[in-house]
């Protein structure tokens, strides 16, 4: 590995930096070029960000291909954060400042006074340091009570006074959170949520690329690349973005929640913690189609807020404590193999409840009723997937209208539930529909029979107590049709008799 140059004298002989376009590159040209060679390569702009291919990343290409500051639109838990630390990717991994700058000053361009005093006296040996492209990501996120000192900048008079310098003197600046990002990028979350007054003080570098410092004739130019997050649902409610600073912002980007079942499975396999020490894991495919189902039901139900939404973090959270739930069983019962069941879904509810914001309707009957049903809507489309028709599961219906009932605890080990599903006739027979030959581990064999009891209450054709306790449905007696007659001497016309008034 070669040594980076550490003085100003060897970065100008340096051939890595000594280039004119990279010495006076801004820092949305270096965007530019890094993204280009990364179209170029066929490279993914943004590894991990699943089901935005389509839709998000080409608008954010073209907005950095713009040099534009941009704003992601979205409710929570899309990603938007994510998406914003990712730009790093597209910065150098290395970048030469003056040693000592607050601001990072490029060495062939100071702009404060400090640094170009310093180049004046004896400018071979200014020392030199580097800065990784993660710490050129700085981030706010925006609160009430955030003040323009915190943004921009304010004059220091300790500093003022222990160097004897005059209050105007860019000595005396404390630099904000800004001018710290100099040659970086800018990220400020939850735009609405900053005063609309100190969203003015962005206007300057935003518009002319410079800030003005408390009143003082203090002129920066920073080379910064500014990035915003805001959820469109707050406005209202938590303040709303002035309309001259969104008139600033070059490009509006709107993110979305996964359009498909198999893209939100993609996105919680890859956040959740499944990785556990111990016990080795096996997910059956219908069990993360259920938790995932779960988000697209609630996102369609009418007793959830829809100006809230349903994060994505609701099927990342359910999963993990679907896991321990059955981790916890494993350990238990000393199974070697972590298989979780429909039952460790509601087992999960806790995960759950939090992460949904209620109608009045849904205050009503309670958080717990809401996610039990949506839970079992998701259930029922699930099984639709692998069950078409209801005239297959005939035989396994029957034997619960004979009498026949069985309780499936979750805490209860996978041998000992085996051994009681066999007694239903035809049940794990239809384990096939499932990708199951029968000859799997027992913990699969059962996760996968009760999958498809549970698929039957959701479908109402067999009943399930609160304990889990699976027996014949309800038979509602059929009603029947009226009969139409114009007489009927065995029912008197009560219209027809009339009292005589007295």
């Amino acid at each position: 590995m070669s040594i980076l140059p550490q003085t100003l004298g060897e970065l100008r002989r340096s051939q890595q930096f000594s280039e004119p376009r990279v010495r006076n590159r801004r820092v949305k040209d270096e965007m530019r070029d890094n993204l280009i060679t990364r179209v170029r390569a066929n490279c993914p702009v943004f590894p991990g960000i699943v089901g935005y291919d389509d839709t998000v990343v080409p608008q954010i290409v073209n907005a950095i291909l713009s040099r534009h500051n941009f704003i992601l639109l979205g409710l929570r838990g899309q990603a938007k954060s994510r998406i914003l630390r990712a730009l790093t990717a597209l910065l150098d991994p290395q970048l030469p400042y003056i040693r000592g700058c607050e601001i990072h000053d490029n060495p062939y361009a100071p702009i404060c006074r400090r640094c170009r005093e310093l180049l004046d006296t004896n400018p071979d040996d200014a020392p030199i340091a580097y800065l990784s492209a993660e710490d050129r990501y700085v981030e706010k996120l925006a609160t009430p009570d955030v003040t323009i000192a915190d943004l921009i900048g304010d004059i220091d008079p300790i500093k003022a006074a222990k160097g004897g310098h005059e209050l105007g003197s860019e000595y005396t600046v404390h630099y904000g959170l800004l001018p710290r990002a100099n040659r970086g990028i800018f990220a400020v979350n939850e735009l609405p949520d900053l005063a609309g007054k100190i969203q003015v003080g962005l206007f300057n570098i935003m518009q002319e690329g410079d800030v003005q410092i408390k009143g003082y004739p203090v002129r920066m130019p920073l080379d910064v690349a500014l990035v915003f997050t805001a959820n469109p649902e707050d406005y209202t409610a938590r303040g709303k973005i002035i309309t001259p600073l969104k008139d600033r912002i070059g490009s509006e980007i709107r993110t979305h929640y996964p359009a498909t079942i198999e893209e939100g499975i993609a996105i919680t396999a890859q956040e959740a913690w499944t990785e556990r020490n111990g016990h080795q894991l096996q997910i059956p495919s219908f069990v993360s189609q259920v938790i995932e189902q779960i988000a697209f039901v609630a996102r369609e139900d009418k007793r959830i807020d829809k100006r809230s939404g349903v994060s994505q973090r609701l099927p990342i959270s359910a999963m993990e404590n679907v896991i321990s739930n059955a981790e916890r069983r494993a350990i238990r019962w000393g199974e070697k193999v972590v298989v979780p069941r429909v039952g460790d879904i509601y087992a999960a509810m806790p995960a759950m409840t939090g992460k949904l914001e209620l109608e009045y309707e849904g205050e009503l009957k309670g958080a717990d009723t809401v996610v039990r049903e949506i839970i079992r809507s998701a259930v029922a489309r699930t099984y639709d997937k692998y069950f078409h028709g209801n005239s297959s599961m005939n035989q396994v219906v029957q034997w619960f209208d004979l009498g026949g009932e069985i309780q499936m605890r979750d805490s209860a080990s996978a041998h000992e539930m085996l051994h009681k599903l066999r007694g239903i006739q035809g049940l794990l027979d239809k384990l096939n529909a499932l990708g199951l030959s029968g000859k799997e581990p027992s913990e699969v064999l059962v996760s996968g029979a009760e999958f498809i009891l549970e698929g039957l209450y959701a479908h109402k054709r067999i009943g399930r107590s609160e304990e889990r306790t699976f027996t014949a449905g309800e038979k509602q007696p059929p009603r029947e049709k009226p009969r139409m007659r114009e007489e009927d001497d065995e029912v008197p016309d009560l219209r027809r008799q009339r009292r005589p008034f007295n």
